[in-house]
């Protein structure tokens, strides 16, 4: 690594929830460090910078991007990832989370869980004496949004001021977007049916970074005004994971009003680009003409998951001498 990657430091709370344990400062440096990361992997330059050290990857949910970013890049960075199946723990048999995140503190210096519920998130984080980070929940997923706004950065050359529009449900996903968009000084603009608008937990902490970054954070129910001269065009699955008995209904209230189609991208800038942080339910919120089309960003927004897990972990595992409490973050 780069002497300018290896000098990037500050410091964060132990955990990575929800996005908001970042302050602004952090979350650019930690897409500042994923930049540097990138290149120097596409120069092939794999120099173990946190050697030596382990994350325990845990899964209530299946995954393809999320495993696979999380143990390539710890392999990157000369650690390991010990990846579990809470299926196949003592988990499944009645033990707390608390108490089986204490003991994997104990074995390893990170853990990662992507899992059903949020509070099991934050029973892991009472536990853990080690740094827990959300690689999925119900009400956040804080990865994917590093990734996006990463990938936003690379075709807009810039975050503030960039004009954000959310199509379709007000999940997860769209909850950190949400944080990430005011962190950054983004405008973002959610079109979704008011039953299944953003959660209010996440939008009061965006409106809270808004006010310092200049953010301007709109929930609405017309996803053609959202469009509307944006930049950016986002959307994901109308029916989640542990979603599929509301399927029907769901599709009901999202078809075909928040399909992301060729009309609906028509109405953004020209230069807009369209991400999903897949897999994507072609067919149902997007087309194939416009995931596969030229605006389409979607391939290299997953690749971008690889590069800020590496800077996040990177920013977690490798402390300076003598620091014990605190976390070191790219700065």
């Amino acid at each position: 690594m780069t002497t300018q990657a290896s000098d990037l430091r500050a410091s964060f709370s132990k955990d990575l929830l929800s996005l908001d344990e970042l302050s602004s400062s952090e979350f650019r440096s930690v897409l500042h460090l994923a930049d540097i990361l990138k290149t120097e992997r596409q120069q092939r330059k794999f120099v173990h910078q946190v050697p030596g050290t382990s994350l325990a990857l845990l899964f209530e949910k299946p995954s393809t991007r999320t495993r696979v970013s999380f143990e390539v890049g710890m392999f990157e960075l000369g650690g390991h990832a010990v990846v579990l199946n809470s299926k196949e723990m003592q988990l499944s048999r009645g033990e707390t989370p608390e108490d089986t995140a204490r003991i994997l503190s104990t074995f390893c210096q990170a853990i990662a869980a992507r899992v059903y519920s949020h509070e099991t998130l934050e029973k892991f984080s009472s536990g853990s004496s080690a740094p827990v980070i959300n690689a999925l929940s119900d009400r956040y997923h804080p990865c994917q949004a590093l990734a996006d706004f990463m990938t936003i950065k690379q075709f807009k050359k810039k975050l503030k001021g960039v004009a954000i529009a959310w199509i379709g449900d007000g999940n997860n996903v769209c909850n950190s977007l949400l944080i990430g968009a005011a962190l950054s000084g983004a405008n973002l603009t959610v079109a979704c049916p008011k039953k299944y608008s953003p959660l209010q937990e996440a939008l009061d902490k965006a409106n809270y970074h808004a006010d310092f970054s200049g953010s301007q954070i709109t929930v609405i129910e017309s996803a053609k005004e959202a469009a509307k001269n944006a930049d950016v065009v986002v959307t994901d699955t109308f029916v989640s994971m542990g979603d599929d008995d509301q399927k029907e209904a769901r599709l009901n209230a999202f078809l075909p009003n928040y399909q992301v189609n060729d009309e609906l991208m028509s109405l953004a800038k020209p230069d807009a680009i369209f991400m999903h942080c897949l897999p994507a339910h072609r067919g149902e919120e997007v087309t194939n003409s416009v995931i596969d089309g030229p605006q389409s960003v979607v391939w290299q927004e997953a690749e971008n998951r690889l590069h800020t897990q590496k800077a996040l972990l990177y920013s977690l595992l490798r402390k300076p001498k003598g620091q014990k409490d605190k976390i070191v973050f790219g700065n």
